[in-house]
């Protein structure tokens, strides 16, 4: 074997992913494609997967400071300086080895995660919030059923604490309406995130000749 051979077949060679990186990976795509494609929004199965997604996403943050070396965030820490010096590395057409993700894989992975949090926050924000102020609301008809027309003085307070019912009510709507909005914008942050990543998977396989995808897969080193 040449040593242009033996240079190739290093550079080929897969990186060594451990069984908890690939576990969290395909945990993580499995809830994304669930929530997106399959369960119906505000379903007691979305949340149950959003729960799932936010469980292996502190799953993955833990390993990345107790996990083995390629894991840890000390072996890709963001930063954007390195990754216009790795833009700059391909332009030239140079190639450079990294223990774990390169720097720009490196920048997404960290954007990838921080929009999971997001979503998997205003998620849990809008499941546990908003029954509260319909819940009081709801109470008034009932009770005024049941009684008697009040005399004039009772019935202003009545109404008085009718309407900071409703205006907590509305309160709770228009923040719930907020995290909503921030929830919608966070996932379709994500989809775009998960195309760029998918592209730059194949772009940089085809590049460097790692086999990427086999890396993650389970049973392979």
């Amino acid at each position: 074997m040449t040593a242009t051979e033996a240079e190739t077949s290093v550079t080929a060679a897969p990186r060594r992913w451990d069984p908890v990186v690939k576990l969290t990976h395909w945990t993580i795509v499995g809830a994304v494609l669930a929530n997106g494609l399959i369960t119906e929004e505000g379903s007691g199965a979305h949340v149950w997967v959003g729960y799932a997604l936010a469980a292996t996403l502190a799953l993955r943050l833990l390993w990345g400071v107790i996990g083995p070396p390629e894991a840890r965030f000390s072996a890709f820490p963001p930063s954007p300086g390195r990754a216009l010096d790795h833009i700059r590395e391909i332009a030239e057409g140079r190639r450079s080895e990294h223990a774990s993700h390169n720097p720009l894989g490196a920048l997404m992975v960290y954007a990838i995660w921080s929009t999971l949090a997001a979503i998997v926050v205003t998620g849990v924000l809008m499941v546990a919030a908003p029954d509260k102020p319909r819940a009081a609301t709801d109470a008034r008809p009932v009770a005024a059923a049941t009684l008697d027309r009040e005399p004039p003085e009772r019935e202003a307070t009545g109404e008085r604490e009718e309407t900071g019912e409703r205006d907590e009510a509305g309160e709770g709507r228009e923040e719930e309406g907020s995290l909503a909005e921030v929830h919608e914008a966070a996932v379709n942050l994500l989809y775009v995130l998960i195309v760029l990543h998918i592209a730059g998977v194949v772009f940089e396989t085809r590049r460097s000749g790692r086999r990427i995808v086999l890396a993650m897969l389970p049973g392979r080193r």
